[in-house]
């Protein structure tokens, strides 16, 4: 059965870091490329970064040059770090493979950036 449970999220202000950390099952995460989605209040759940079992890394263009993804094989554990974060990065944030496979999503964890 497949397991997602983000954490790491919180307040933060503008200009701060915060790390996500996302433990997945484990057959699932050894075989997937792994994403980290946000969605803001109103809007659509959106890719943020995602990375391949070689450990290649594709980046939303919003987020370039301040989020960096990896992941722990040994740990099945996803991470973002969000280094220079804006309010706009305010979101729930989770993680899932891409693309995605059904309709199962974790709880997500909160992300809120003051100004």
């Amino acid at each position: 059965q497949v397991q997602l449970v983000e954490s790491g999220g919180g307040l933060v202000q503008a200009g701060g870091s915060l790390r996500l950390s996302c433990v997945a099952s484990g057959s699932l995460f050894w075989t997937s490329t792994m994403a980290w989605y946000r969605q803001a209040p109103g809007k659509q759940r959106d890719l943020v970064a995602r990375i391949y079992t070689s450990g290649s890394t594709n980046y939303a263009d919003s987020v370039k040059g301040r989020f960096t993804i990896s992941r722990d094989n040994a740990k099945h554990t996803l991470y973002l770090q969000m280094n220079s974060l804006k309010s706009e990065d305010t979101a729930v944030y989770y993680c899932n493979t891409w693309p995605l496979r059904g309709a199962y999503w974790g709880q997500g964890t909160q992300v809120t950036v003051s100004s």
